[in-house]
């Protein structure tokens, strides 16, 4: 193995350039149009362009990637998370290309990436599971019999994927086939498959993982644990390593069960075994993530061991050499979305005019993008990660609130803040912790204002010459070329008609809060989107009489799905939406009027 593309952006391209730096291999960065000058297209020691301005045109499209690999003559291709990282027909097409796959068996990520059949292995082996159907459901009515059978909550779940697409909890029975239609789409958007399954929901659980690695010679290990119990939308924010007030016994359960789970597949690489802890001590298996996690630098924080870097010893045929490793000191790791916490984190793209990264002992900042890069809603939200490490949890704590003090993110909404006020709650920080995986959406005593600042615009760069990327061949070059040469008079903004438009929502009288976190704000009848994004649904019609709270459209922005609701009961008309529709914040997509 001599040359590693990396099929993937962000954070965790830049972080897979420097493993690769680390041990002596030449990296290849791909890039889509909009990445054109990201951190990780100038770290790599190649980039190349894969064409497109979406997720789908670009890191989705295998054989541009496969192209890609030939055109550099990388050896090898890691995948990263996300994208095609679970992805077994990509793994097999790189194989088949001669290349190195840096990642499991793709037959290991068929078995355990569809989770109907990860839970049938889980049962083989004797890991702790709740009850579910055995096979992926064709229609809601399944969902509703099996509800009727075990009782709420139940889980609606995506068979293939994961980070939290494609899951939807219910509560109410009767919510069943909206909550599934809303599975089967985003699970088919996110994973270009949309059979989804049904498992008992344990209330109130903490979710826990191990890290594993194995390698061909049928060594597994794991590395640690890992608390990621702080979700929203059922996706991690904050996580810790190793996983804080478990017992012996329950270590002890979480590794069996992690090692059977892989030795039945024939894992190889890195791994992740997902389980839900209930209140009582009950431990169920959720999922395995193939690949590795957005959080695996806590992992290394307290054990030591390069993760990346082991990922690609094992790539290249060397045995793993150790056992389960002891971990020593605490890490938490925090995700610096761009998100607004003061608006129910609802997804805010734009423009980071400016990001100052904290320093000192045990902090590391893990980072993908830089002052000026814009951050565009087909994108997932994450920015960079803040993982802190100490003697103890609670030395970290309080590390970690210097270290989000010192944090610096301008002109975009981010999860600083919650950051800031979740480190310093007692349900988390206190010695009884007291978090679970719905806790922020049900607990947490939200008093974050919304984000009111306007984006900044980033500085050009210097008078005189400026810096200007072309791709010959696709592959990128900089040159310098004179500035007034790419400074053309900029046309007027368009404005959408005034009917269609209301006041942000930092300007309304709600106590510096929104006035419904599913979106349905406006002035007078008008309703309006909250974030900027593209409408996937709409659920009325003009002149359709609709209550409070029924849905009337839904919006996806950075992989995530929003409902708009009607704030009252009313007619729907003006209806200006249909599906595709790329919305801004605060665009009016109806009136509701009241009824006589």
């Amino acid at each position: 193995m001599h040359k590693v593309l990396i099929a993937n952006r962000g954070e965790i391209a830049v972080r897979l350039v420097r493993a690769c730096a680390d041990a002596g291999l030449a990296s290849v960065a791909v890039y889509a149009a909009p990445d054109r000058d990201a951190p990780h297209v100038l770290a790599a020691d190649t980039a190349y362009a894969l064409g497109g301005d979406t997720p789908a045109t670009s890191y989705l499209d295998i054989d541009a990637v496969l192209q890609a690999a030939v055109q550099t003559g990388a050896d090898a291709i890691h995948p990263g998370y996300g994208f095609l990282s679970e992805n077994a027909d990509f793994a097999q097409a790189v194989l088949d290309a001669g290349h190195i796959w840096i990642g499991p068996p793709p037959a290991a990520i068929r078995a355990l990436g569809d989770k109907v059949s990860a839970r049938r292995i889980a049962k083989r082996v004797g890991a702790p599971l709740v009850p579910g159907t055995a096979d992926p459901i064709d229609d809601p009515a399944a969902a509703v019999a099996f509800a009727h059978q075990h009782g709420l909550p139940i889980a609606l779940k995506a068979a293939f994927g994961g980070g939290g697409r494609g899951l939807r909890v219910v509560h109410d029975i009767g919510a069943i086939p909206d909550l599934y239609a809303a599975a089967v789409r985003e699970a088919t958007g996110a994973f270009g498959r949309g059979e989804c399954f049904v498992e008992r929901f344990l209330d109130r659980p903490r979710h826990v993982e191990t890290q594993c690695l194995a390698d061909r010679f049928g060594n597994v290990v794991v590395i640690s644990t890992r608390d990621c119990s702080l979700q929203r939308r059922h996706q991690k924010l904050v996580e810790e390593a190793p996983a804080p007030f478990l017992s012996q016994l329950q270590r002890d359960q979480l590794y069996t069960a992690s090692k059977a789970i892989l030795n039945e597949v024939g894992y190889i690489g890195a791994g992740t075994c997902e389980f839900l802890l209930a209140p009582d001590g009950t431990i169920s298996f959720l999922e395995v993530n193939t690949r590795l996690q957005v959080e695996h630098p806590v992992t290394e924080e307290v054990t030591g061991i390069d993760l990346v870097g082991e990922q690609l010893r094992i790539a290249a045929g060397e045995a793993l050499g150790y056992d389960d490793p002891p971990a020593r000191g605490h890490s938490i790791e925090f995700r610096i979305n761009a998100e607004d916490p003061g608006r129910g984190f609802l997804p805010a793209p734009g423009t980071v005019a400016r990001i100052d990264a904290p320093t000192g002992p045990g902090v590391r900042f893990d980072c993908g993008v830089t002052s000026g890069s814009v951050i565009g809603p087909a994108w997932d939200s994450l920015l960079a990660k803040l993982i802190v490490t100490g003697m103890d949890r609670t030395h970290v704590l309080r590390r970690s609130a210097r270290a989000l003090a010192e944090l610096r993110v301008d002109g975009i909404a981010t999860t600083v803040p919650f950051h800031r006020a979740v480190v310093a709650d007692q349900a988390f920080s206190g010695p009884d912790f007291d978090v679970h995986t719905r806790w922020i959406e049900t607990e947490f005593g939200n008093q974050i204002d919304p984000f009111t600042a306007e984006a900044a615009t980033a500085d050009a760069g210097p008078v005189g010459y400026r810096d200007v990327v072309v791709e010959v061949g696709r592959r990128r070059i900089e040159v310098a070329l004179p500035a007034e040469l790419l400074d053309p008079p900029q046309p007027k903004p368009a404005h959408r008609p005034a009917a269609h438009r209301a006041a942000p929502a930092s300007r309304r009288s709600n106590g510096g809060k929104p006035a419904n976190t599913n979106g349905a704000n406006g002035t007078g009848d008008t309703v309006v989107v909250p974030m900027q994004g593209t409408i996937v649904r709409v659920a009325v019609k003009e002149g359709q009489q609709v209550a409070a709270g029924d849905l009337l459209v839904v919006v996806e922005a950075m992989k995530m799905e929003q409902p708009i609701n009607a704030p009252k009961a009313g007619t729907v008309s003006a209806l200006d939406a249909e599906v595709g529709r790329v919305v801004s914040s605060d665009t009016g997509i109806c009136e509701i009027k009241a009824l006589p």
